[in-house]
């Protein structure tokens, strides 16, 4: 399948085709007229790859998750526990990002947002 004919069954641009290429979520052989040729197999791969980005995991992430899944019998299990972990590292962040909103709104009632709450000065003006 060529780069046009994944990007059409894809609805990606070609650039975007390319760059995964380059970041290596994707291979395609090289045709001797230079063209690239993709197997198909790579449809629901890219499928995949957006559906993953669209639930917050990155490029690596899923370049990762997807030679463990290449690895594996048992590919749905293997996606609920990296779906699993993922949850994990978002309640991490929420708790963190809890703990900052905390700390901004203790801030703005003291009156001196860049005063640090226990009276030392955070050494800005």
């Amino acid at each position: 399948m060529l780069i046009g004919e994944l990007a059409a069954a894809t609805g990606m641009a070609r650039d975007t085709i390319r760059f995964y290429e380059k970041v290596g979520l994707v291979t395609g052989q090289r045709r001797p007229n230079g063209y690239r040729d993709f197997p198909p197999e790579t449809v629901p791969w890219l499928q995949y790859v957006r559906t993953a980005q669209a639930l917050g995991f990155t490029l690596a992430e899923i370049r990762r998750a997807g030679e463990e899944l290449r690895e594996t019998d048992d590919s749905a299990a293997a996606l609920s526990a990296l779906f699993a972990e993922k949850i994990q590292v978002i309640d991490q962040r929420m708790a963190e990002l809890r703990d900052v909103r905390a700390e901004l709104v203790e801030r703005v009632e003291a009156g001196c947002p860049l005063q640090r709450i226990d009276g030392v000065s955070s050494g800005r003006p």
